[in-house]
């Protein structure tokens, strides 16, 4: 691994100094300085989409010092490798999971808790809230790099081959791929069904060979992956609402001017903005698709499931002690933006 990431920074160092540019009407040659953020989604994707828009309004205010440059679909590899890449300042911005996020600072485990947030109001308002994430996204320094704004990655809930989920009771001994992290599987006990971790790549297979009789996931999954071909019935229970997060090399930005970094912080909220709005349309549009392929959506109430994975809740704040003070400020937010009984 340190073998590859040090081949990609001299790979990456390399195009820098073949990619500035020259001021030759005066003379003089100037380097542009490259900044490049890596994501792993498609170009029609929600982040990307935003992603350019802050390319375009960085370039706009500082372009005759700055060239961004976006990288999609894993060009610059993984998002283990991306982040890793970040930290030693070959490249300068990621996208990053949460799961991955919670290796450096075990904070970010307060976003896997199920049922964190009551609605998508609330969730979108806590998010937005910079006094409750800012000592969150700060809590990486230590490690080279620091949150700099949160994507939206929309709402996680159960789809099923068979049976819509109307009721916690109704997936008792359903066998459902979960992501391969502890928090997931013991919510599936909790929910009486049996949790199959697996990458997202073996889903399809999976769920068409009957290996599981469902997954959980955002509305996407069963347009752009092709799993509501297979499963008929998603059902808004909404256990999970948890971000993607760009990140920033921390030396890039403590290191620039005070006029630049208004700028680029400008530009974080204008990528917030945009991927937020375009992943809204994104989820009209597979919800369209999904029902054209025979797919139900139904709306139980998320509070039911919630009260039969409270235990966990608990266990989680018990054992992690720096949780409970987020916690008890997002159930302000739930308290002011309750369920509405799905997103419909």
């Amino acid at each position: 691994m340190k073998k590859f990431i040090r081949a990609i920074f001299a790979l990456l160092l390399i195009i820098s100094f073949s990619s500035c540019s020259s001021n030759k009407a005066k003379g003089e040659q100037t380097e542009k300085i490259i900044v490049r953020v890596g994501h792993n989604q498609s170009q029609n994707h929600p982040t990307h989409l935003g992603l350019l828009e802050f390319e375009k309004y960085v370039e706009e205010k500082l372009g005759d010092k700055y060239d961004v440059q976006v990288y999609p679909s894993e060009l610059l590899g993984s998002q283990t490798d991306m982040v890793q890449l970040t930290q030693t300042g070959a490249i300068n911005f990621c996208v990053a999971s949460n799961a991955i996020l919670e290796t450096f600072d075990d904070v970010y485990e307060i976003f896997n808790l199920p049922y964190l947030f009551a609605s998508e109001k609330s969730y979108h308002h806590v998010m937005d809230d910079k006094s409750l994430t800012n000592p969150i996204f700060n809590a990486t320094e230590k490690s080279g790099f620091v949150a700099v704004t949160w994507l939206d990655a929309g709402s996680r809930s159960f789809y099923t081959k068979d049976k819509p989920i109307e009721k916690p009771e109704d997936l008792k001994g359903l066998k459902i791929r979960v992501q391969q992290s502890p928090t997931n599987v013991r919510m599936m006990d909790l929910l009486g069904a049996s949790a199959s971790p697996m990458g997202f790549g073996e889903v399809y297979t999976a769920l068409q060979s009957g290996i599981i009789d469902g997954a959980e996931n955002n509305e996407m999954s069963l347009t752009d992956n092709g799993h509501g071909e297979i499963c008929k019935y998603y059902s808004y229970d909404m256990h999970q609402m948890v971000p993607d997060i760009l990140i920033a090399n921390i030396d890039f930005m403590e290191n620039l001017p005070a006029n630049e970094r208004k700028v680029f912080e400008k530009g974080f909220e204008i990528l917030n903005k945009k991927q937020r709005e375009e992943w809204a349309k994104a989820v009209k549009k597979a919800k369209k698709s999904a029902e054209e392929m025979g797919v139900k959506f139904n709306y139980p109430n998320p509070s039911d499931f919630a009260a039969v994975v409270a235990p966990l809740t608990e266990e989680v704040l018990n054992k992690n002690k720096k949780l409970r003070p987020v916690y008890e400020k997002i159930q302000v937010y739930n308290k002011e933006y309750p369920a509405q009984g799905g997103a419909k």
